[in-house]
């Protein structure tokens, strides 16, 4: 599932979303428009050498999210 980068044309607000093909179309997270412009975005690749496989973060312990522990936010275990 690709993560998109948009410009709203109506308000200027930048972001990123999650589409999936059963996703409606994407609205702007400040005026909710949907006028909006698909911007060009970097994006990584992971190679098939052990070294760059050794250095990625452990998935996410509470949803399994594979930027590592705390990347999504959620904390299973609230104090």
């Amino acid at each position: 599932m690709p993560i998109y980068e948009y410009e709203c044309a109506s308000c200027g607000t930048e972001f990123e979303t999650l589409v999936r093909k059963s996703s409606p179309p994407p609205q702007c997270p400040g005026c909710h428009g949907t006028e909006l412009r698909k911007k060009l975005s970097a994006f990584a690749t992971i190679t098939g050498a052990a070294p760059a496989r050794a250095e990625l973060p452990a998935p996410c312990q509470s949803c399994g999210n594979p930027g590592g522990p705390g990347a999504c936010g959620f904390n299973a275990n609230p104090q």
